[in-house]
C-alpha cells in the first residue's frame, strides 16, 4: 500500500508524484485539511511555515514531519509522540552563503554609497575597504557554514568555525570569549534552541572588536536586538541583517533606520530555484522513509 504524503503546493504533488510507493494528496496550509488526510504517514509543511497552520489531531497516522528548510524551530516539540521530525539541511546553504558574501562585499566595497552618488551624478573617487584577507568567526558548523568557508577561501580570508562541541577544524562554543576579539566579522549561522536563542548580548558585543561586522543569517532571536541597536546608534559596530527579532520587522522599528545596518527581509536562501532545491531535499528524505531507512536530517532533542 502506498504511503500517503501531504504535500502544500503543486510543484511539490509533481515532484513526489514519481516516486514508488508515495501517494501525494495536496492540502492548503491554513485550510480543513482534505479526504483522506487522516490517512496520511507523512507532511510536508509550507515553506518557513509553523506548526499551528497544520491541524494535528486530524493526523493520526502521522509518523514523519519532513521540512523544506533547515530552521524547524516552528515544529520542534510541537508534534505528537512517536512522529519525527526532518529538516531540509542541504537545500538552502548554498544561496544563504552567497547572501553572505554579496552582504560582506557591498559593505566593504561601499556599494550602496556608490548607487546613490550615481543617482546624484557625482564621481566620489576613494579607496574602500575589501573583504581580501579579513578574518572571519563563522559561529555554526553545518551544512550554511560549510558552503560559505568554500567561498571565503576564494578571497583569502582566515576563518575560524564554531560548533557546539569542539573537534578537528572546529572550535567549542564554549571558547567563544576567547575568539570573538580580534576578528573583523562574526557571522551567525546556527539553529534556534535554549543555547542560542539571545547568545549575541551586549556582553557578546562588547567583545567584538571596533567597526568588525556582525553578520545573522540564521535567526533573528539569536541577536538581542536592543543590544545590537545599542552598538549600531553609537558607531562602533556594523551589521548585516537578514533576519530579525521581531519579523516581519513592523512600520517604525528602530531597526529600519539604525545606521551601520544593511537589512534584508529573510531572503537569503530564497532565490530561483529555491523551492526546487528544497524538494530535492525532501524527495530523497522520503524516499528513505519509505524504503525503511531513516532520514538523514532527523532533528534529535532541540536540534
Amino acid at each position: 500500500m502506498a504511503v500517503i504524503v501531504l504535500v502544500p503546493d503543486d510543484y511539490g504533488f509533481e515532484v513526489l508524484s514519481g516516486i514508488d510507493g508515495i501517494q501525494p494528496l495536496r492540502y492548503e496550509a491554513g485550510e480543513p485539511l482534505p479526504d483522506g488526510a487522516e490517512h496520511a504517514e507523512v507532511l510536508v509543511p509550507k515553506f518557513l511555515s509553523r506548526a499551528d497552520t497544520v491541524d494535528l489531531t486530524q493526523l493520526p497516522k502521522l509518523r514523519l514531519v519532513q521540512m523544506m528548510t533547515a530552521g524547524a524551530e516552528g515544529w520542534i516539540s510541537r508534534l505528537p509522540d512517536g512522529v519525527r521530525l526532518s529538516t531540509g539541511r542541504g537545500a538552502h546553504g548554498g544561496s544563504s552563503a552567497e547572501w553572505v558574501m554579496a552582504a560582506l562585499l557591498h559593505i566593504y566595497r561601499e556599494l550602496g554609497g556608490f548607487v546613490d552618488a550615481q543617482r546624484t551624478q557625482q564621481w566620489t573617487f576613494h579607496q574602500t575597504g575589501t573583504l581580501v584577507g579579513k578574518r572571519i568567526l563563522v559561529i555554526g558548523a553545518g551544512d550554511l557554514a560549510a558552503q560559505l568557508v568554500r567561498r571565503l577561501d576564494g578571497f583569502d580570508t582566515e576563518v575560524t568555525l564554531v560548533g557546539t562541541r569542539a573537534r578537528d577544524g572546529v572550535h567549542g562554543v564554549d571558547e567563544l570569549p576567547d575568539l570573538l576579539p580580534g576578528r573583523d566579522v562574526v557571522v551567525l549561522t546556527v539553529p534556534v534552541t535554549t543555547r542560542t536563542t539571545g547568545m549575541v548580548d551586549a556582553a557578546f558585543l562588547a567583545a567584538m572588536d571596533d567597526n568588525a561586522i556582525l553578520v545573522n543569517i540564521a535567526r533573528g532571536p539569536i541577536v538581542q536586538t536592543d543590544a545590537l541597536l545599542a552598538e549600531l546608534q553609537s558607531g562602533r559596530l556594523r551589521a548585516a541583517l537578514d533576519v530579525t527579532d521581531p519579523e516581519p520587522l513592523p512600520p517604525g522599528h528602530p531597526l529600519w533606520t539604525a545606521p551601520n545596518l544593511l537589512l534584508t527581509p529573510h531572503v537569503g536562501g530564497n532565490s530561483t530555484g529555491s523551492y526546487e532545491r528544497g524538494y530535492a531535499v525532501v524527495r530523497a528524505e522520503i524516499a528513505r522513509f519509505v524504503a525503511g531507512e531513516e532520514p538523514q536530517n532527523l532533528v534529535r532533542g532541540e536540534y
